[in-house]
């Protein structure tokens, strides 16, 4: 199977946990690229949240890359790991803010959230944190 772009990944992703967020009763609206560090805004019952996204294509990328000095404090962080090269259905890792710092690797020159630091109870198909999250409005919205 061919493998798709990065710039592919990455909006497959983001498409992936909108349906995720409509299923579950969010009303979402998408960037499409043109909000910096902002992938999805989602509301629910008056509650509104930023959402990055961060894609892979296969459990063989072993990570996300991500730099600790561009992770933004009042958002939530999905990571999807689309099982592409498997056709299965994708995971989704949804973290906030701290649990990202806390749980990636930086080195001097980049840094990586793995799989598995995030293939965890807490982490892995947890929608539930939604919930029970506090409103996450970035500062430039």
């Amino acid at each position: 199977m061919a493998e798709i772009s990065n710039n592919n990944t990455g909006l497959s992703g983001e498409y992936f946990v909108a349906a995720e967020l409509y299923r579950r009763g969010w009303s979402v609206g998408m960037t499409i690229g043109n909000a910096k560090a902002v992938d999805l805004f989602a509301e629910k019952d008056n509650r509104k949240i930023a959402i990055q996204v961060k894609s892979i294509y296969k459990k063989k990328n072993v990570g996300w890359p991500i730099m600790k000095t561009c992770i933004k404090d009042d958002c939530l962080y999905i990571f999807v790991n689309l099982n592409a090269d498997k056709m299965e259905s994708p995971d989704y890792y949804i973290c906030t803010s701290t649990e990202v710092k806390n749980n990636m690797k930086q080195y001097s020159t980049r840094g990586i959230i793995t799989l598995s630091a995030l293939n965890q109870e807490q982490f892995k198909g947890n929608w539930k944190k939604l919930e029970l999250t506090k409103d996450l409005h970035a500062n430039f919205i």
